[in-house]
């Protein structure tokens, strides 16, 4: 392309010469005159084409076309200058010797005709001329035509099409038909070479062989993959100057561009485009648009909208009866627009748009059809939880007042019971049968059965006493050994109570006013309210709420000595547990339950209810849940493994709630409270750590009746079958089975 172009430059010039001048000029002067000349288009393309071929003709050595115009190009390189430009072109080609060709060779490189330097072309823009020649001469820009010319060339000049435009020059270039064909393979986004092969054999640029010895082989250093610790040392300083203030960070750039043009703003913008104020909402719903007035709103409207005298006393009528009217006001006719007065209803109307469009909604939410069917879980039936107790089979009646306290013989044959009447009665389970009544003399605040089935012996706490009392039903063997054990006070010559425990207890043998098979007396400073066995039997704990950092005690009864676990009062404590297999004591005050390690003797974990006032507690044979009862109506299951929080609450009763139990064999458990309402649940918990435990409520049980807003006070569960027992303020004492 570029040889052409040279060799036509080089054809074009001297004829340019011979018809405008004889000076001697330079190859500069001769493009400013090649630019400047007459557009004789067709005479200097025909000439151009014509000496070619007689180039080609005359050139016996070169056969094809690009070695001639490599030829004609370094030949005007090389003579430039000289004066052989000036002799007719046939001398020229006849006396010219040829050249070799590599004295000068410029087939690599584009013909530079323009001699401004490696700048942007387009700082010439604003001026006539693109550049200058060799002897600092403009070079004019050719002449551009108007978009007439431009129209005429592309329908008459066939080769409009692969013609583009040198930037340095300004100067009409034709492509050839390979570039041509290069450039529309390019914006195929194909290989710009034809016969390129893009899948040939690669050529490797190093052997495959792999050499015996590397040619470094230096271990990679220790500092390589090691933080630099002064680095870290520099930050940090400066994270700290930082932070105290002491250095402030550099600002981060602002990558905002401020727009110098003027700005633009959509005065009839349409509901589909987006307002910027509205980009965070999501769905956004356009504001509602006023109503347009119609001929009833104007100053002259036509005579059918006017009103008549019937019509206007209807309006008046409707005005006043507050009923729905056709138009919020009586058409009025004037006859010019300036006789028309203030609107006299235009501040409300204002303010009734402005609430418009603040009450107005500002996004649509997609509502969930959800029917409260699908919220409740997918619960067994009752019917497939069985067996748990239905009815109410045996009635005990014989207190006089309220039952407080109920416990279980440990194989289930007697049922023992206190009472505020001041006696202590001992039931027999099959038949309800009273068997036994011990009077107390004061009001029973609990009884329990020791849990050791070689003892037949009861804890009872009256005020500030804990009776160990004989009950003599059952095995006569039985009998006579708890007699033998517990009627002798055993040897403790070398031990000395510390002064906080031999202040507060006493241990003794039986009084003159003692109940009848009274073993034991335990005297307490404070009044006693609960009272519990350990598991073995050996150990039991009582409970004096007024006791402050004395109201807890741990008894061994096998050697009379007593012991004060906590020397710091935790708050009121309500009721108190032992574990059913490790050695651990449970303790609920008013709002927290906390498990204390008897054998390490600390603090384990500290349960957080969330409740005003805890009432009970139980806890599951297996000793990893617990059930607490509140006195604002709910019942809290804690899984000690998941979290010191509950994890479920169940709020089945509408009072508060008494007391709540765990059976030792079934998966069953139970509360009770003020509302006279006994609720039985199936509470499965799985040996499996990843299950959570299935609670569902089977059975909610009614037949106690209330009592100075006292209702069900305690339930046990009987120890080998699901039956329940519970007790009330009504003196009775029901066996559900």
């Amino acid at each position: 392309m570029a040889s052409k172009r040279k060799a036509t430059d080089e054809i074009k010039t001297p004829e340019v010469k011979i018809t405008e001048s004889e000076e001697d000029e330079d190859l500069g002067k001769e493009l400013d005159l090649d630019k400047s000349g007459s557009d004789d288009s067709d005479d200097s393309d025909s000439s151009v084409y014509s000496e070619l071929e007689e180039d080609d003709e005359s050139d016996e050595d070169e056969s094809d076309e690009g070695s001639t115009d490599s030829e004609v190009e370094s030949d005007d390189a090389d003579d430039e200058p000289g004066p052989s430009v000036k002799k007719p072109k046939e001398k020229t080609k006849s006396t010219k010797p040829k050249e070799d060709e590599y004295n000068y060779d410029s087939s690599d490189e584009e013909d530079i005709r323009n001699t401004i330097g490696n700048i942007p072309v387009n700082w010439y823009d604003e001026y006539g001329h693109i550049g200058y020649d060799l002897d600092g001469a403009k070079i004019r820009k050719p002449k551009r035509g108007d978009e007439l010319d431009n129209f005429l060339n592309r329908m008459e000049n066939p080769e409009h099409g692969v013609t583009v435009e040198d930037t340095s020059t300004g100067q009409k270039v034709v492509l050839s038909e390979a570039d041509a064909d290069i450039v529309a393979r390019a914006a195929s986004n194909r290989v710009p070479e034809q016969g390129y092969d893009m899948y040939g054999e690669w050529s490797e640029w190093f052997s495959s062989d792999v050499m015996e010895t590397p040619l470094r082989d230096i271990p990679e250093t220790k500092k390589s993959f090691l933080p630099s610790h002064c680095e870290k040392q520099k930050v940090g300083k400066m994270v700290h100057a930082i932070k105290m203030g002491w250095m402030k960070p550099r600002p981060a750039a602002d990558t905002k561009t401020d727009e110098s043009g003027p700005k633009y703003h959509m005065l009839w913008q349409t509901d589909d485009q987006v307002d910027s104020t509205m980009r965070r909402v999501h769905d956004p719903i356009p504001a509602p648009k006023m109503y347009l007035p119609g001929n009833e709103e104007s100053y002259n409207p036509p005579p059918e909208y006017l009103f008549t005298d019937k019509e206007k006393m209807s309006w008046e009528r409707a005005t006043r009866e507050g009923d729905k009217r056709k138009l919020p006001f009586i058409p009025q006719k004037y006859s010019s627009l300036r006789k028309v007065p203030a609107w006299s209803t235009f501040i409300r109307e204002r303010f009734e748009r402005c609430l418009d469009l603040y009450l107005a909604p500002r996004q649509r939410k997609m509502r969930l059809t959800i029917t409260p069917e699908d919220l409740v879980p997918q619960l067994p039936r009752p019917q497939d939880l069985q067996p748990f107790p239905t009815v109410c089979s045996i009635t005990m009646k014989g207190h006089n007042n309220m039952v407080r306290s109920l416990s279980v013989e440990p194989k289930g044959q007697y049922l023992a019971s206190g009472s505020d009447d001041g006696s202590m009665k001992v039931w027999e389970m099959a038949t309800g049968r009273c068997l036994k009544t011990w009077d107390m003399g004061g009001v029973v605040k609990s009884v329990a059965w020791c849990p050791n089935s070689a003892l037949s012996l009861i804890a009872v706490a009256v005020d500030t006493v804990v009776f160990l009392i004989n009950t003599g039903l059952g095995d006569k063997l039985v009998n006579t050994r708890t007699d033998e054990l517990l009627s002798e006070e055993p040897d403790n010559s070398g031990y000395v109570p510390p002064a906080r425990v031999s202040q507060a207890v006493k241990w003794t043998g039986p009084e003159e006013k003692s109940p009848p098979g009274t073993l034991v007396m335990v005297t307490h400073f404070k009044a006693v309210k609960q009272v519990t066995w350990h598991a073995k039997g050996d150990y039991f704990a009582t409970v004096l709420p007024e006791g402050e950092n004395r109201s807890v005690f741990i008894h061994q009864l096998s050697k009379w000595r007593s012991q004060v676990p906590f020397s710091k009062a935790k708050g009121q404590v309500q009721c108190v547990l032992f574990h059913p297999v490790r050695p651990s004591l449970f303790v609920a005050t008013q709002r927290h339950v906390r498990i204390y390690d008897l054998v390490k003797q600390e603090l384990t974990k500290k349960l957080m209810s969330g409740a005003k006032w805890i009432s009970s507690i139980a806890i599951h044979p297996s000793g990893d849940n617990i059930l607490t009862g509140t006195f604002d109506k709910k019942v809290q299951w804690y899984d000690l493994d998941l979290s010191s929080m509950p994890y479920q609450v169940l709020r089945y009763h509408t009072n508060a709630v008494r007391d709540v139990q765990f059976h030792k064999r079934y998966p069953l458990f139970a509360s009770c409270g003020d509302d006279n309402n006994i609720t039985v649940s199936h509470g499965m918990v799985y040996n499996d750590l990843l299950q959570n435990p299935l609670i569902v409520p089977v059975k909610r049980l009614y037949g106690h009746t209330k009592y100075d807003d006292f209702g069900v006070m305690t339930i046990m569960w009987h120890p080998t079958q699901p039956w329940l027992i519970s007790a009330g303020a009504d003196g009775h004492i029901k066996l559900w089975t």
